[in-house]
């Protein structure tokens, strides 16, 4: 059975600079092993839905929960990899920090976050299918899709 894992791409407005320099992504570095930079995730537990598990992740190791955060419709992202030899499956939904201005807090899961622009959250990400993922957002959110 592959592991499957569920989160969110969160993403704040800035409103000092013009679109789409405006536009943020969140990325915790991880603690452990090679230290990546990774949206918040984590793996489903046994009975649980995949939005609550991207809820329940999300507030774990960034501090952030339904107050803070609004999904924006139309967007879910499937990632297919191995990991250690067996595959894994990665949701993504999207959601934007309602106050850009919120403090996030780390879990010891995570080392470090960074609020970055697309072209540092994709040098951040490392991996091509993230870093795809970041642009597929970046255009999604140009488009004019997710607005309020």
């Amino acid at each position: 059975m592959a592991l499957r894992a569920c989160g969110f791409i969160i993403f704040r407005r800035l409103a000092r600079c013009p679109p789409p320099d405006s536009i943020e992504y969140l990325l915790l570095q991880t603690s452990y092993g090679e230290h990546h930079w990774t949206p918040p995730k984590g793996h489903v537990d046994p009975g649980e839905d995949d939005l609550t598990t991207a809820w329940r992740e999300t507030q774990e190791e960034a501090g952030l929960g339904k107050e803070h955060l609004r999904i924006v419709d139309g967007f879910l992202q499937r990632l297919h990899y191995k990991v250690r030899g067996r595959e894994k499956e990665v949701l993504y939904w999207l959601a934007e920090l309602r106050d850009p201005s919120i403090n996030v807090s780390l879990s010891e899961e995570h080392q470090d976050y960074r609020w970055a622009k697309l072209e540092e959250a994709c040098r951040l990400a490392k991996y091509k299918d993230l870093q795809d993922t970041l642009k597929g957002v970046q255009h999604f959110l140009e488009k004019g899709e997710g607005k309020q």
